[in-house]
């Protein structure tokens, strides 16, 4: 019905017709046709964490120049194998002093709103490059070029997360409260642009789109581009110099690690009325599974599948049981980047450009081939768990510490449930206190673990809690084994 060329020919003459795509559901359910003749485009947009996000800079040569070969942006390193005063900066870089608290994406928005920044870099120094070190300050005015580059951005669309574990989960999906209590779920469903364009007749390689307050375009597929389960992602760049921070911030993710935010809008021409139809989704047509991160694998199970009208809706019953949803991505900024990309069209400084390649359909994804088997839990736990009861006596289980040689027995009821856990510590205490009761000074919260857990998991689960063994249970809450620290570090030696 139309071509790219027609419609930039209508903004250019100032009769374009535009409308936001949560208002094109209701123009096509009156009259498609006529919504697809009279619509010219339908603007898109997301704003949320984006953590294959970062930027390439060019500092310019010092006098006398050096070749970087390590460097630091406000104490967070970038990757200099480029060339001599080139590098990246990823968003989810950590500061080297603040930790989680400041990062890669702390250091782009700062740029961007023309902040101070601190820059160290080191060399070995060349015959060409004979300087080894430099300390200096700039701001994004002092740069050459600043160019977000951004591998993966706008996924189609994102699984929630919710959690079955007995403790607080801190994950890229937020934190997640234990047994099921909070499900947080990312991506702004009906108004998200790939899901306005799910076949990608319009967005490919070359579209102009809006990119963190200024035009950038699509250059490629994003990395874990995924379209044949619905989970296709852009690769996209622009210039950093033109953008604002109210559309690229800096973020941290408790307990995870920064990232930053940014926001992308994108403009869908309707050439004809099957795009038309794809531009009129409804949040009650998209469908999101929800995933239990409490299992610590790449193939999660699926606790339920719901659409984003359900998580928007702010609750999900789960089991009979009514769970808060929390959206990670703000549809409020998403209304404000469709409203400003409007705004540039019928101002005439946004016109639309033709895909020069589509984006790729049929690609497959992939995971990490690994050349050695990982061990899981049940390949290295003791299975023969010496156990207590509440109601023994401190000396008559310090005697059983002393007797097999081990640090810690769990405690166990009638029904060889566990109930706790007593270290060679506590014994310790409550003979020097005369405490006579075992019930006394277990320890009741026991961190506990599963068989058929990778090892890895566990040892992390060690480290958070900072105990050196775990009791390993079953869905009953049945001992079936124990696995301490020393356990953990000698099979992981081995392989």
């Amino acid at each position: 019905m139309k071509t790219i060329e027609e419609i930039n020919r209508r903004i250019k003459n100032g009769e374009v017709v535009i409308v936001r795509a949560d208002e094109m559901p209701e123009l096509f359910e009156e009259n498609p046709r006529r919504a697809a003749e009279e619509v010219d485009i339908v603007t898109t947009g997301t704003f949320g964490a984006m953590c294959s996000s970062g930027a390439f800079l060019n500092f310019g040569h010092s006098d006398p120049p050096i070749k970087m070969t390590k460097l630091w942006l406000n104490e967070v390193e970038a990757y200099t194998g480029l060339a001599a005063v080139d590098a990246y900066i990823g968003a989810t870089q950590i500061s080297e002093d603040k930790g989680f608290e400041y990062g890669g994406g702390h250091v782009i928005e700062d740029l961007v709103a023309g902040r101070e920044i601190c820059l160290r870099a080191e060399s070995y120094g060349t015959d060409c490059y004979p300087r080894t070190r430099v300390e200096t300050t700039l701001t994004i005015d002092d740069l050459n070029q600043a160019i977000l580059f951004n591998p993966r951005n706008s996924t189609q669309r994102y699984n929630a997360a919710i959690n079955s574990t007995d403790t607080v989960l801190h994950t890229y999906m937020g934190t997640l409260l234990s047994n099921r209590r909070n499900i947080n779920f990312a991506g702004t469903g009906e108004i998200s642009p790939l899901v306005n364009d799910p076949e990608y007749r319009t967005i490919g390689f070359g579209t102009r789109i809006f990119l963190g307050g200024a035009k950038g375009f699509v250059v490629g597929e994003g990395t874990q581009h995924d379209p044949k389960n619905g989970f296709g992602s852009i690769c996209v760049k622009g210039n950093l110099k033109e953008m604002s921070d109210r559309f690229l911030s800096g973020a941290t993710i408790p307990g995870y690690g920064t990232s930053l935010f940014v926001g992308i809008g994108i403009p869908i021409p309707i050439l004809n009325e099957d795009i038309a139809r794809n531009t009129a989704v409804r949040n009650n047509e998209i469908k999101v599974s929800i995933l239990d991160y409490g299992v610590p694998r790449r193939e999660k199970p699926i606790v339920k599948e719901v659409s984003y009208e359900e998580l928007f809706s702010g609750r999900v019953e789960i089991d009979g049981k009514k769970v808060k949803t929390s959206p990670l991505s703000s549809v409020k900024i998403s209304i404000e980047i469709m409203e400003r990309l409007k705004e540039l069209i019928l101002d005439k400084e946004f016109f639309l450009t033709k895909p020069i390649q589509s984006l790729p359909r049929d690609t497959e994804l992939k995971t990490m081939k690994l050349r050695e088997e990982v061990p899981f839990v049940e390949d290295v736990m003791t299975k023969n768990v010496i156990v207590a009861h509440p109601r023994d006596s401190i000396i008559t289980v310090s005697e059983l510490l002393v007797e097999h040689g081990i640090d810690q027995i769990p405690i166990v009821d009638k029904k060889d449930k566990l109930v706790g856990i007593v270290t060679s510590w506590d014994i310790t205490k409550a003979l020097a206190r005369h405490e006579k009761k075992l019930e006394n000074i277990m320890t009741k919260k026991v961190i506990t673990s599963k068989k058929d857990e990778y090892l890895d998991v566990v040892a992390r689960r060690l480290d958070k809690y900072q105990v050196n063994s775990t009791p390993i249970v079953d869905e009953e809450n049945n001992v079936v084994g124990i696995i301490t620290l020393a356990d953990i570090n000698k099979a992981l030696r081995r392989r």
